[in-house]
C-alpha cells in the first residue's frame, strides 16, 4: 500500500509543494490524502486544490480550548488514513493528546539548527547572535516545543550582508530538499522512532541527527 501523508499547514504551503513535486518526480513513493489547515485563507489550500487534493479547514477559534481543537483534527486526520502526519508550517502548539496519538508518526521541520532557537523569529535571532551558520532541522514531534528527537539537519552559511529575508530564502531551499528526502525514508519503512531514539535502516542515529544538504 502506498504510504499515506496528511499535511498540516497554516500558510503558503511551500514545503507542501516540495513534497508534491517529489511525488510527481517519482522520488517519494507516497500520496497526500489530505491537506488540513487551521486558516481558511491559507494560500497553501489553493495550492493543494490545484493539485486535486482533498482539503479541510478546522479553525481553532471555533473550539473551546486546544484539546477540543486537536480532537477535531484527530478525527479528520484518522479518516484520511494517515501513515505519517507532516507539519509543514503549521503554526499551532499541539496538545499532549494529539502528540501522543501520533507518536512516532508526527514530523516537523523547524527553521534553525536545533536545539538552537526553538520557537519563532529564528532567522533574526541567528543574525543577532552573529552565528556563522544557520539552517533547518527535521524531527519527530514530542510534547516539548521544537524539542523532539532529531532526524536530520541542513546548514547554510550566514553571510556578512545577510538580512532576515535572504537568510530565510536559503534556509527554505534546504527545507524543500530535506523534507521529501526524510519522508522517503518513512515511506520505504526505513525510519522509525524507538525507545532508543531515531532509527534509520536499523541503526540508531546520533542525538544531533544526520547532517544533510549542500551549503547554499
Amino acid at each position: 500500500m502506498t504510504h499515506r501523508l496528511v499535511v498540516l499547514i497554516s500558510g503558503a504551503g511551500t514545503n507542501l509543494q516540495a513534497i508534491l513535486d517529489a511525488i510527481a518526480a517519482g522520488d517519494l513513493p507516497a500520496r497526500v490524502t489530505l491537506v488540513l489547515s487551521n486558516r481558511a485563507g491559507a494560500p497553501g489550500l489553493a495550492r493543494a486544490e490545484r493539485a486535486g487534493l482533498s482539503t479541510a479547514v478546522i479553525n481553532h477559534r471555533d473550539y473551546d480550548g486546544r484539546e477540543a481543537f486537536d480532537r477535531a483534527m484527530i478525527e479528520r486526520i484518522d479518516a484520511a488514513g494517515a501513515d505519517t502526519v507532516v507539519l509543514a508550517g503549521f503554526m499551532r502548539i499541539l496538545s499532549p493528546l494529539f502528540v501522543g496519538h501520533y507518536q512516532g508518526r508526527l514530523l516537523n521541520i523547524h527553521p534553525s539548527l536545533l536545539p538552537k532557537y526553538p520557537g519563532l523569529d529564528t532567522h533574526a535571532r541567528a543574525l543577532a547572535a552573529g552565528d556563522a551558520e544557520h539552517g533547518c532541522s527535521l524531527h519527530f514531534v514530542t510534547d516539548e516545543l521544537d524539542g523532539g528527537p532529531l532526524i536530520a539537519r541542513a546548514a547554510v552559511p550566514v553571510n556578512e550582508n545577510d538580512s532576515v529575508e535572504t537568510l530565510s530564502k536559503r534556509v527554505q531551499t534546504q527545507e524543500h530538499s530535506l523534507y521529501p528526502r526524510v519522508l522517503r525514508w518513512r515511506a520505504e519503512g526505513r525510519l522509525h522512532l524507538t525507545d532508543q531514539g531515531v532509527e534509520l535502516d536499523g541503526e540508531t542515529l546520533p542525538a544531533s541527527g544526520l547532517s544533510l544538504g549542500t551549503p547554499a
